[in-house]
């Protein structure tokens, strides 16, 4: 098997866009192992470089953070290893970090591909490919090994001779995508299994790019994308992802979790198509920017819908934070264009087998060209708009969100909202998360207080639309609604309510476009800005109470409310309900 030794100096030009295929961040995992006696396999495949332990000493010798054998063996030792997921490989990072005396001397690789129900392989199994042949190592160092790409690989054997110490052990290579069959399922086409790629940072000194698409949120800062602190006006750095199959995008979700003092301020996204891995070739006029510019949160998921989709699909997402700071993971939400379910790599669709094609590049080329000539999707009945989570920044052009938080780092404002501890230490007070407003003229007799609707659930089950036929403002005040549950029932997906908004329109009517929805649990509370349209208040699954706070006056006065039918605009819209 032919391979290629790559200078340290080189790894960006060969490995700057792969898959780290074996990192425990995707759920690679150790399946067997000949001898571990000085120090664990399972490091092998950590994220973090491997640190010095020099000078520690466990009941077995020297600690090091890497897989160690016993002296003498007399033939080899050998580390079976499930990739986190399947792809194709074509290089290696074999890292002897801190290991040197003791150093494994040689290695080789060795690979397999076998269907997900199938046992896992043992060491003498006549199905093992060698895919790099023996190789010399060095003490405390890092080797690159780059390979002819071997498709369709979810089982590697890394051989030791004759034993020794590695620290980590990276297989780098390209995801097989995961794409459901029904090309109207809405997924994560940027996820590292759905075949999504980080080609591009500005900048990753303290947590790379390609964290951004990983599994799940994460367990520290440390496994999200970082950049340095800025000291220059306007900075602002970016991230572009080639999403893994040209789509039409429905909304998105950044992730800031762990960021408690260091999230970005804002962020914006912006999506283009192009032939190109990194799209270089793009002007900026051809970038779309489909989530404008937008405050974000520390320590929290936020959820928005996106902006200006609907017309053609698109192949890369930018995203761009101001000035600088950290964002955990990046999930683009949308639906595969349907020009060709194969991508660089061949996919695999939830119930068909792989489809190798020759190269990344003709695979873009042709979901490309296909993607161009076909039809935008038609939605029967008018636009549907995702009903999202609801978050504060997500919901700032319409209002306020009034909750509680268990970290108080996590409050949508840290420098400005005042937060103390109250009720003898058995508290804790946020303070002033909205405030009441009113323009009634003063000889209204308009007073505050308090009001509660008893609802009943609306007519739609989860994954079910539901048809907005009206909505309302009041142009003299603002109107908050609190649920009257629990705290504790902020995470309890029984009590929820829906929430649908749209701002003003040049007409004075509402503005359709900027119509948006939102699902709050109950231990949410929200604050509609005065003037803010917005359809009376729906309950999903459960009756529940809320009490309104708003102001009225003593006679009855409807001024305050004005109602508009979406019938009488001429327009239809849906709520899609997760």
């Amino acid at each position: 098997m032919a391979y290629e030794r790559i200078a340290l100096d080189q790894f960006l030009a060969h490995f700057s866009t792969a898959t780290e295929l074996s990192s425990v961040a995707l759920g690679g995992s150790v399946v067997s192992v000949s001898d571990e006696f000085f120090a664990e396999a399972f490091h092998l495949l950590l994220v973090e470089p491997a640190p010095s332990l020099k000078g520690q000493f466990g009941p077995k010798g020297a600690l090091f953070s890497g897989w160690e054998s016993r002296r003498h063996n007399p033939t080899y030792d050998w580390c079976i290893i499930k990739l986190g997921t399947t792809g194709s490989v074509f290089g290696f990072d074999v890292d002897t970090a801190h290991f040197n005396g003791n150093e494994a001397p040689q290695v080789s690789v060795d690979a397999m591909y076998l269907p997900a129900d199938a046992p896992p392989p043992d060491v003498d199994d006549h199905r093992w490919t060698e895919i790099l042949p023996k190789v010399d190592l060095g003490p405390s160092s890092r080797h690159l090994f780059k390979i002819n790409a071997i498709p369709m690989v979810n089982y590697v054997k890394l051989n030791m001779y004759p034993d020794g110490g590695i620290a980590r052990f990276r297989v780098y290579g390209l995801v097989t995508p995961v794409f459901p069959s029904d090309l109207s399922v809405a997924f994560d086409l940027a996820h590292v299994f759905s075949g999504g790629r980080v080609v591009f940072t500005s900048d990753q000194h303290f947590g790379v790019g390609s964290n951004l698409i990983l599994p799940g949120r994460g367990k520290d800062m440390g496994d999200g994308w970082e950049t340095k602190r800025s000291r220059q006006k306007g900075h602002k750095d970016w991230a572009i992802i080639k999403l893994g199959d040209i789509g039409y995008l429905s909304h998105a979700e950044i992730d800031t979790a762990h960021f408690k003092g260091n999230f970005p301020e804002s962020c914006e996204l912006h999506a283009t198509r192009s032939n190109e891995l990194i799209p270089n070739d793009v002007p900026e006029d051809k970038w779309t920017l489909v989530l404008p510019r937008t405050k974000l949160g520390p320590h929290r998921q936020h959820y928005f819908q996106l902006e200006n989709v609907d017309s053609a699909p698109f192949t890369h997402v930018r995203v761009t934070i101001y000035p600088d700071g950290g964002i955990k993971r990046v999930r683009i939400i949308g639906r595969r264009a349907g020009g060709s379910h194969d991508t660089a790599r061949g996919a695999v669709t939830r119930d068909e087998k792989a489809v190798p094609i020759t190269t990344e590049e003709e695979a873009i080329t042709s979901v490309v060209s296909a993607a161009s000539t076909a039809p935008t999707p038609q939605r029967l009945g008018g636009p549907v708009i995702p009903a999202l989570p609801l978050t504060p920044e997500a919901f700032a052009p319409f209002g306020k969100v009034i909750q509680g938080y268990a970290d108080v780092n996590a409050v949508p404002s840290p420098r400005t909202t005042r937060i103390t501890s109250a009720n003898q230490g058995t508290a804790v007070k946020f303070h002033k998360l909205a405030l009441l407003e009113s323009s009634y003229p003063p000889d209204a007799g308009a007073t505050t207080g308090l009001s509660v609707y008893r609802c009943q659930p609306i007519d739609v089950k989860a994954g079910g639309q539901w048809e907005v036929k009206l909505l309302e403002r009041h142009p003299f005040t603002n109107q908050a609604f609190i649920p009257m549950g629990a705290g504790e029932e902020l995470q309890n997906p029984a009590k929820k309510y829906l929430i649908i908004v749209a701002q003003n329109g040049e007409d004075d009517k509402p503005d359709l476009r900027t119509m948006r929805a939102f699902v709050a649990l109950a231990g949410q509370g929200i604050l509609y800005n005065t003037g803010t349209w917005h359809h009376p208040m729906a309950v999903l699954e459960q009756p529940m109470d809320l009490t309104c706070v708003e102001t009225q006056t003593s006679n009855g006065d409807d001024r305050d409310c004005e109602i508009v039918s979406l019938e009488d605009l001429g327009a239809s819209y849906k709520v899609q309900l997760a």
